[in-house]
């Protein structure tokens, strides 16, 4: 038994949010609720594809909050509503691909230990069938951690690919606002808190991305929301100082740099 969380917001594309609302409801293993938190008001657009999918999908919940609220925010409300403690977390302009929640439901069942279990991603710009790019990540929780704490990369998860028990996420503090480093805090704060990792060896997933996420990921105003969310890692131990300055010498300047540069660095970087 397990739910699906998901958070929307206005600025997100009608035509990307129903290939993601019909990717789940063509999962060889059905999800037994899915949990949609309205982040502020929508476009009429928006609201009438969700109206839609309310009709074709007796398990939906759709939380409507207020005011945009933020990720952070927005999810850890979500996550109230969500009656079983597996959640998969999902984007809604992302794709998922059909075996994803059977495979991730079956790590879980033979290993009943493991408290994230996330998987590769393939990454797409118009259309999902022409991949521009697999991204992957260390599979066991030894190697996870060692990669945590020794990489200036800032992913131990595809966070629109991961699957949770919300036990442990509860324990370790829940989502908390912090633009832009929602998950990867959670992640620590969960590796500090005992919780056990896994990385499902194949990709599940289609993530869009578009050469605007280059210039979103840049600008004074990021570099300096990563140099504090840095200096809140270090603090609370969960970077050392060597790889606090070396995230920040490597990080810094690509914040900065013009968008050609940035795009060059994710490409050919941290893509590998």
């Amino acid at each position: 038994m397990f739910s699906v969380l998901l958070s929307l917001y206005i600025k997100e594309q009608p035509s990307f949010l129903k290939q993601s609302l019909d990717s789940l409801l063509s999962q060889t293993l059905q999800p037994n609720e899915i949990v949609l938190v309205k982040d502020g008001p929508l476009t009429s657009e928006l609201d009438a594809i969700v109206s839609d999918f309310t009709k074709r999908c007796a398990s939906l919940k759709v939380v409507a909050l207020p005011q945009n609220q933020g990720l952070g925010r927005a999810l850890n409300e979500g996550l109230k509503y969500c009656s079983y403690d597996l959640v998969a977390r999902m984007d809604t302009d992302d794709i998922a691909k059909p075996d994803r929640f059977e495979k991730q439901m079956e790590i879980f069942r033979h290993n009943p230990n493991i408290d994230v279990c996330s998987a590769w991603i393939d990454e797409f710009v118009d259309n999902q069938h022409q991949v521009i790019a697999t991204r992957k990540l260390p599979e066991r929780h030894d190697e996870i951690k060692v990669y945590a704490q020794s990489n200036h990369r800032n992913h131990l998860f595809f966070h629109p690919v991961v699957m949770f028990k919300k036990s442990a996420v509860i324990k370790a503090g829940g989502y908390q606002h912090f633009p832009l480093f929602e998950d990867y805090f959670l992640w620590m704060r969960m590796l500090k808190s005992g919780a056990r990792f896994y990385n499902i060896q194949e990709s599940l997933l289609y993530f869009r991305t578009s050469p605007d996420m280059f210039k979103r990921r840049g600008g004074w105003k990021y570099a300096m929301d990563e140099f504090r969310f840095q200096k809140v890692m270090w603090s609370m131990d969960m970077i050392s100082g060597k790889r606090f300055l070396l995230n920040i010498l490597i990080r810094f300047p690509v914040r900065i740099a013009p968008n050609r540069v940035r795009s060059w660095f994710y490409k050919k970087a941290l893509r590998k």
